[in-house]
């Protein structure tokens, strides 16, 4: 036996997501049972302040949480990738990611060469005839990846995986879908809307809407109403070039995640051809560990937090 044995992770995942306010940081442990609601939020906390003071941020995390003895996980805020979908190119396994990165230079915003890139796939009709796959491709600013892991580095917190909203909004619809149909999910916060369609647990659309949490929370009357009108006709054009591309995928409702605003989900609800359910974490998760989260407001701050504390995968023992 080791003198010196390493010391055990404690059992979850620690997830910490950035915007301008702050840093939100949120601990799901996913239970052993097949049921999914199962998942329970053993934490949340916000540390508020500039960027410039996420190292004091991250140091109260440790301090309180005990952020060292978990996985960690963290979120990149949009400014800092780019998500596409293309064909993805016939070339073996492990030239994938380079094919891809050849594909993605025209079509980024930023050099190639300062970009890290990630693939995963978008799953096919399986009844359809043989044709080419798709893909997902993530372009993440170097820069953004780099200045993230440091700041974990420098507060002795171990990194194991750098997320993106659109998996972490996934992970959270896939607690709601209904087997052998679509489930699209809106959510919105400090970056704008975030339109996701999930069919089998796996991600198949992903679409930014220009309309921050802070417009539609200070909007006038007649503000919030164009406001909501803009997010009506975008959900409506996503909805038709979603049938068109995945004609064999038939999505059965839209939820909308907590805002903490009122209004848009009844206006939703007058103005789409499908039903439109308002969500409340409470009933897919076991909040009881954490009672600030039992309001729409909350949530809607730390949403993205526990979705990206959701991911599942495998632990090496």
């Amino acid at each position: 036996m080791a003198l010196f044995a390493r010391a055990k992770k404690r059992v979850g995942l620690l997830a910490t997501a950035w915007s301008a306010e702050g840093v939100c940081a949120a601990v799901v442990r996913r239970l052993e049972q097949q049921d999914k609601s199962q998942a329970q939020v053993l934490a949340a906390a916000f540390y508020t302040g500039p960027a410039s003071a996420a190292n004091a941020a991250l140091e109260k995390l440790n301090k309180e949480l005990q952020a060292a003895s978990y996985r960690n996980t963290t979120l990149l805020g949009a400014p800092d990738y780019q998500l596409l979908s293309l064909e993805a190119p016939n070339v073996p396994p492990e030239e994938l990611k380079t094919a891809i990165g050849w594909r993605l230079k025209d079509m980024i915003d930023f050099p190639l060469a300062d970009a890290t890139i990630d693939v995963f796939d978008i799953p096919p009709d399986q009844n359809a005839p043989v044709r080419g796959q798709s893909v997902f491709a993530v372009a993440a600013r170097n820069g953004a990846v780099s200045a993230r892991q440091a700041l974990f580095g420098a507060a002795k917190l171990p990194l194991s995986v750098i997320d993106i909203p659109e998996m972490a909004q996934r992970n959270i619809a896939a607690l709601l879908e209904t087997p052998g149909r679509g489930l699209a999910m809106l959510s919105f916060d400090g970056d704008g809307g975030l339109l996701t369609v999930n069919f089998n647990t796996e991600l198949y659309l992903s679409r930014r809407i220009d309309v921050k949490l802070a417009q539609l929370r200070d909007a006038s009357d007649e503000q919030r109403t164009q406001l909501h009108d803009k997010i009506t006709l975008e959900l409506q054009r996503s909805f038709d070039h979603f049938e068109r591309q995945f004609h064999f995928i038939n999505v059965a409702r839209l939820v909308l995640a907590p805002t903490g605003v009122d209004g848009l989900h009844g206006y939703l609800a007058d103005n789409l051809y499908m039903p439109v359910e308002a969500l409340d974490l409470a009933a897919v998760l076991d909040l009881s560990e954490v009672p600030q989260l039992h309001d729409s407001a909350s949530q809607a701050r730390f949403f993205l937090a526990i979705g990206a504390a959701l991911r599942h995968e495998a632990v090496a023992p």
